[in-house]
């Protein structure tokens, strides 16, 4: 007799309300007063320079972006859309060697179990053996499957199960002591390619980030994640600028967005120019000790920004300080002056506080 088991999240339903927008043509993408609260601000101090910064992965605070291991929000369909759309428009977005199935399966795993938990009122996942059924209330879903079979699913299942969940996620493999990129969607990027990268190993992958690499910081960072242990999932943030809320900025599509960093003026800075933020995360996967890496990226405009007076000045100080060959490699060289300028009207001085929430 198979036992059937249902995963909830015990603590109550969370409704979340989902917006209509787009992040591309018109970018109708905003944040809502919540969402902004919520924005996963990476500056616990008022400069910046590369460090490993890495974090046990535990539950953060209630309503934050680090409340659950995968974070769901308002802007989940919206993003699910964008997702197909790049897919449609370029397949190569998300590619998969062939020995990295067992770990395609230990993602889907991953992610159904989360979501399906922590927001109860949107996703159910239910197990019968090796028969699942797999329930997504927002996007319209009810799929029954074979767990292991692929041809009991729409898509592979790494396709299949991130075509459903915020952010970008790529399957490393572990051999030679080093860690490979061999499986992967991507679709949000900040300016790399997966089919560039894909069989890449983690040094090569990094090559072109500057400063960190005369500072140790990928050394350490390598050995930290081999010994990463099953079951404490580790994160770290990290950040650039983007113009106008676009989701996919990649180097496939560079035609159509690096134009955009040529119409920033000091009267439009506040409309504009977004910090984009990626929560990265890392897990050991239990049947291929593979390790996924999660992509998740949040955007937010100035004019948004500076409602949290501790980010307006903190992130005036950030921006004026941060050295000449980071402001060139994240890309900001163009609007840098200009948005350090329209930040400091937002800066009276005042001492901020340690940390990175709100006050």
């Amino acid at each position: 007799m198979f036992l059937a088991q249902s995963f909830e999240r015990r603590s109550g339903p969370m409704t979340i309300q989902f917006k209509q927008e787009t992040f591309r043509d018109d970018f109708t993408f905003s944040n809502s007063p919540e969402a902004i609260r919520r924005f996963p601000f990476p500056f616990d101090r008022d400069e910046y320079m590369y460090a490993v910064n890495i974090e046990q992965h535990m539950p953060g605070p209630a309503k934050s972006a680090f409340e659950f291991p995968i974070d769901i929000d308002e802007h989940y369909v919206a993003e699910m859309q964008d997702r197909a759309l790049v897919l449609k428009e370029d397949p190569l977005r998300c590619q998969s060697l062939p020995h990295m199935i067992t770990a395609e399966w230990d993602l889907l795993e991953l992610l159904m179990e989360s979501m399906a938990k922590n927001y109860p009122e949107h996703f159910t996942l239910t197990k019968d053996g090796d028969r699942w059924r797999w329930v997504n209330r927002p996007l319209g879903i009810d799929q029954s499957f074979t767990f292991g079979d692929v041809s009991t699913l729409p898509y592979p299942p790494m396709e299949y199960v991130t075509r459903q969940c915020q952010g970008d996620f790529c399957l490393l493999d572990q051999r030679l002591d080093n860690l490979w990129m061999d499986s992967g969607i991507v679709t949000t990027q900040a300016d790399w390619s997966l089919d560039f990268d894909i069989g890449m190993n983690f040094m090569e992958w990094h090559a072109p980030v500057p400063l960190a690499h005369d500072l140790g910081v990928f050394e350490r960072a390598l050995k930290f994640l081999l010994n990463l242990q099953q079951g404490r999932p580790v994160r770290r943030l990290n950040w650039t600028m983007t113009i106008n809320p676009r989701l996919d900025t990649s180097p496939e599509n560079y035609h159509k967005w690096g134009k955009d960093r040529t119409t920033v003026t000091p009267e439009n800075v506040g409309d504009k120019v977004h910090l984009r933020v990626e929560l990265q995360a890392l897990w050991r996967l239990p049947r291929s000790n593979a390790i996924v890496f999660s992509i998740r990226a949040y955007m937010i405009k100035m004019e948004e920004l500076v409602t949290v007076p501790k980010w307006g000045r903190r992130l005036h100080r950030v921006l004026r300080g941060l050295k000449p060959e980071l402001v060139e490699y994240k890309g900001l060289s163009r609007y840098h002056g200009m948005t350090v300028d329209w930040l400091s009207r937002h800066d009276d001085g005042a001492p901020t506080s340690p940390g990175f929430f709100p006050d």
